[in-house]
């Protein structure tokens, strides 16, 4: 192929992808939102539930044996399909608090978001810290109130809660008639007519949407009712007042996010989500390395792992890296740069994801997400590229909050302890700490519930069962500095220094005050509350 041809290859592919990920507050209907996506791309033949029977079928995303058992997303998975011309490569995330870390990081890797409003509950905590990661990068978000058919907020009261929390223009695309058992369908403001809702339809004829000649034409009335249509007149004329209209400039920039609403678990106005954000959503844009901006068109593969994953394959014990492609075109079998060793790396085994299912990939473009297999030496922040060096800028690690000693039931598993916690730590969710004194193994983590996970993944996974304990810590902070200053920090509080599982070192902190403390007594040392994953 020529070099003519390669690049105007290489533009099409580009074009025509997306890759974006899904975040809401748990329970807001993120996993099944995601199911009924995948159903429309082909993807699967039959939507998974979240809280599944045993005899039920579960979600695609959520593969692990923990998050069938508990009904909940405890890690982010990535799955890519097609549809409508389009390659989509779609990221679930984990929507508990105790998981975020890894949201966070899924975010970093991803050109768009989709957030989901619980129409009910409105913003909640956990949605204002993830707006928050996406604000930090611009990223451009979509918005899908949900579960409309139940009682819950009126949609005015909706999106003002969306823009004081969020901080972000809301610009519905569709507009509800009537909610809870009231709800009807929804009005398109983009191109004038009504789509019905039929709840649990199974097999009838769904209901023809009606096109209007404007929202005074007589046949609104007819088809919802007089007080209906009424109420919809009302608030698309205050919403043409009041409210902001579409600005495809100011969605691409992250301040302004088209809205739209429906029912995921009906699968109503989820297509419509879905053409609009094909529509609207961008491809994927350049990406910030340590020397410059690496533009997607360039014919140089490289691409950044953002996330580990062990034990996909319960039969080879495997880590799966997950990498973002940057720029160029991946094949099987390419010689790349691992950019932190400084050595050659043979690709003959990535793969592409369904969630914990795989095959194998013969190419891959810009904004797709392919996994390599390997037994510990790629690692989170991690560029591989071509002949020119290039180093994205690193994913970071964020100090823990809540913090456990490791307690072996057996002592003669000490061995298998070892790996299970190098290989499961390897992940980012969870930080082991060793100390440079005494032998007691910590725990670090974010969110409490994942000392519960990685104990259930030691058991199933390593057969090693342990228990952990509190300790009397209340936060870990990396040290930078030079000598004599952080010399003598060091050897006058040896007993609170230990080192993480890169070997940076750390100092671990009974509470606030001794760290507030610490960081006046030592003003040429730095504590870090985030370090860049090395």
């Amino acid at each position: 192929m020529s070099d003519t041809a390669f690049m105007a290859q290489l533009r099409r592919e580009v074009e025509r992808r997306r890759t974006f990920g899904i975040i809401s507050h748990p329970d807001a209907g993120k996993t099944t939102l995601t199911e009924k996506l995948l159903l429309f791309g082909g993807a699967i033949h039959m939507a998974g539930e979240v809280k599944a029977r045993k005899t039920a079928r579960h979600a695609t995303s959520d593969w692990m044996a923990i998050e069938k058992e508990r009904g909940i997303s405890v890690t982010s998975s990535v799955m890519q399909f097609g549809y409508g011309g389009y390659a989509v490569n779609l990221l679930d995330t984990p929507g508990h608090q105790d998981f975020s870390e890894d949201t966070y990081r899924v975010l970093t890797a991803v050109d768009s978001a989709l957030m989901i409003i619980d129409s009910v509950k409105g913003v909640e905590t956990q949605t204002k810290k993830l707006m928050e990661v996406c604000r930090m990068r611009d990223t451009p978000i979509m918005t899908f109130v949900n579960k409309l058919d139940r009682d819950g907020r009126s949609p005015l009261e909706l999106l003002d809660d969306i823009e004081r929390n969020l901080g972000i223009e809301c610009a519905p695309l569709t507009w509800p008639i009537g909610m809870g058992k009231l709800f009807q369908g929804v009005y398109d403001l983009r191109q004038g007519f009504i789509r019905f809702f039929e709840p649990g339809n199974k097999g009838v004829r769904p209901r023809e949407a009606v096109v209007l000649r404007g929202l005074d034409d007589p046949e609104l009335d007819r088809q919802v009712g007089a007080g209906a249509a009424a109420e919809l007149r009302h608030d698309i004329e205050l919403l043409e007042g009041a409210g902001y209209p579409f600005d495809h400039g100011r969605y691409l920039a992250g301040r302004q996010t088209p809205v739209f609403f429906g029912s995921a678990v009906n699968t109503f106005g989820v297509r419509e989500l879905l053409d609009a954000f094909l529509e609207y959503a961008p491809a994927p844009r350049p990406r910030r390395a340590e020397s410059r901006e690496v533009s997607p068109l360039e014919e140089q593969f490289s691409g950044v792992v953002f996330k580990i994953q062990a034990n996909m394959d319960t039969l080879h014990r495997d880590r799966v890296a997950f990498l973002r492609v940057n720029s160029g075109r991946f094949t099987r079998g390419m010689r790349v740069r691992h950019q932190r060793t400084d050595k050659e790396m043979l690709l003959h085994n990535a793969v592409i994801m369904m969630a914990q299912d795989r095959s194998g990939v013969e190419e891959a473009w810009p904004g797709d997400i392919i996994g390599i297999p390997n037994h510990g030496k790629l690692r989170i922040g991690d560029t591989l590229c071509g002949k020119e060096p290039l180093n994205y800028l690193g994913i970071p690690h964020f100090a823990p909050e809540h913090f456990r000693r490791v307690v072996l039931r057996n002592p003669f598993k000490a061995k298998q302890l070892d790996k299970g916690l190098s290989q499961l730590t390897e992940e980012g969710a969870i930080q082991l700490f060793r100390p440079l004194t005494g032998r007691d193994l910590m725990l670090g983590a974010v969110g409490a519930l994942q000392f519960e996970v990685i104990a259930a993944r030691l058991a199933r996974e390593y057969d090693v069962q342990i228990s952990t304990e509190p300790m009397n810590i209340e936060a870990v902070r990396w040290l930078a500095g030079e000598a004599p200053a952080l010399d003598e920090l060091k050897s006058m509080n040896e007993n609170a220094m230990v080192t993480d599982a890169d070997g940076q070192l750390a100092m671990t902190f009974p509470s606030q005050w001794w760290l507030e403390r610490a960081m006046e007594k030592w003003p040429r040392v730095r504590f870090l509350a985030t370090r860049e994953c090395v």
